[in-house]
């Protein structure tokens, strides 16, 4: 389960970088409504994600069931990516997406079954990087 999620996670990078930048500046910051996000915040979004994950992939191996949370809109309106150029924020991604790569194709067999508590739940590392991979290509 984990190789596949390692292989599809290694394919959205390559494709989403390359699909992302070919659309325009102007494009890259339509709203479609005040309230929906625009294709850069989209983007943000999925940053905001693997940075939370981030700290769920390395937190979760070495401390017992932490709580990782964070309130999407929130981080998403405090990163100001509306205001970024699409360039550094698809950039930004691509370079997060691969470190996560490498962090999650070292995670050992036995941490992968550890825990991280998500809301009421308690979930493993894997499962969460499975999730991971599904969100991103949700989005």
């Amino acid at each position: 389960m984990i190789e596949k999620a390692i292989n599809r996670l290694n394919f959205i990078i390559d494709k989403v970088s390359k699909n992302l930048s070919e659309i325009s500046e102007e494009e890259m910051s339509v709203k479609p409504l005040p309230n929906k996000w625009s294709k850069k915040e989209i983007i943000g979004h999925l940053i905001d994600s693997a940075t939370n994950n981030h700290q769920r992939f390395v937190r979760g191996q070495f401390e017992h069931n932490p709580e990782i949370r964070y309130d999407q809109n929130k981080w998403n309106e405090f990163s100001f990516y509306q205001e970024i150029a699409s360039n550094q924020i698809i950039s930004f991604w691509t370079i997060y997406n691969r470190q996560l790569l490498e962090i999650i194709s070292r995670i050992s067999t036995d941490n992968l079954k550890k825990q991280i508590k998500v809301g009421d739940n308690l979930l493993t590392i894997e499962f969460l990087i499975v999730d991971y991979v599904e969100h991103l290509e949700h989005h």
